[in-house]
């Protein structure tokens, strides 16, 4: 199970990326350097809306060899639950900020020295990082950063200013240069590892098309930061400690229905299924897994369930609460 600490950061810099991005720079409220992290790392953000407190994750942007400051970028999202409107429009330079010690669920791997990276919007944001390491270690990479319109593309600039400028294809598809999946994995060498962090429909499309050429499961890194769906069939939710039988119903949640029935109480810091922190046991039952936190194995396992997203499978789902 994961765990998570705590603590808080001073707002160095804000900057506009593009209409719809900031770029926040954080630093240490002591002189001391922040934890340390690797290419593809997410701290989450806590903020106050409302009467409730709410933690949105966020890749970090800057170089995993420099400790004197965190990058964040923050996208202004029109189905907000808040935490994007809340950065862009209540936080100001000099402000303080709660965030987490950096965790990674999504890390290059140590398998090869080829790697193939797919950014669909701002899903960009964890390979700013991971290109400073690959250009560290003097690996074979490419990133091709794929936006709908030129409005949408903050980070290219960036991108073809940089040491890694060699290593970047921008593509714009109301320009018509769409990035072509089928014939770009078609010509890329076997044994490379391939990464998407982008839309569903990208995500989705990248590892259909990767597993019909031939590519491993092992082979295959995607990330996303929010959950397609929560609802399902409802079911009886049973917890084994107390007895207490609940019925959870399509539109809610199992967490959901812990906390308005008050029968056990699960601590979840994202409710999105990235953290872990609610990661619970299964006594009984199967579950229908919409986590981004859990491996493939884990998942295969029927062992733990995130109980902030995913449901059961069938009628009945026994937890170890």
């Amino acid at each position: 199970m994961s765990s998570y600490s705590m603590f808080e950061v001073i707002v160095s810099n804000i900057e506009p990326i593009s209409s719809r991005i900031k770029r926040f720079t954080l630093v240490n409220r002591y002189p001391e350097p922040l934890p340390t992290f690797t290419g593809g790392s997410h701290i989450f953000v806590q903020m106050p809306i409302g009467e409730k407190q709410v933690s949105n994750a966020y890749s970090l942007l800057n170089s995993p060899f420099e400790q004197q400051h965190y990058q964040i970028a923050v996208q202004r999202e029109a189905d907000s639950k808040g935490g994007s409107n809340y950065l862009h429009d209540q936080v100001a330079i000099g402000d303080t900020l709660t965030i987490s010690t950096p965790n990674n669920l999504f890390a290059l791997s140590k398998d090869t020295n080829k790697h193939l990276l797919i950014a669909g919007g701002i899903g960009i944001t964890p390979f700013m990082a991971q290109l400073h390491e690959l250009h560290r270690w003097q690996h074979h990479y490419h990133l091709h950063y794929c936006v709908p319109s030129v409005q949408h593309n903050g980070f290219q600039q960036h991108l073809l200013q940089s040491p890694f400028a060699d290593h970047v294809s921008c593509h714009t598809s109301s320009l018509g240069s769409r990035l072509d999946l089928e014939s770009l994995l078609a010509a890329t060498p076997a044994e490379t590892h391939i990464y998407v962090c982008g839309p569903a429909r990208l995500n989705q499309a990248v590892l259909q098309i990767a597993t019909e050429q031939g590519f491993a499961p092992s082979q295959l890194h995607s990330e996303a930061f929010t959950t397609a769906d929560l609802t399902g069939g409802a079911f009886t939710l049973v917890l084994a400690r107390s007895g207490i039988e609940l019925q959870v119903t399509e539109e809610m949640s199992i967490l959901q229905a812990l906390e308005n029935s008050k029968a056990a109480t699960v601590e979840s810091l994202c409710r999105e299924g990235i953290c872990g922190t609610c990661e619970t046991r299964i006594i009984e039952g199967e579950a229908d897994h919409r986590d981004h936190y859990l491996t493939e194995d884990e998942r295969q396992a029927q062992q733990t369930i995130l109980v902030c997203c995913s449901r059961a499978k069938g009628s009945r789902l026994v937890l170890d609460l």
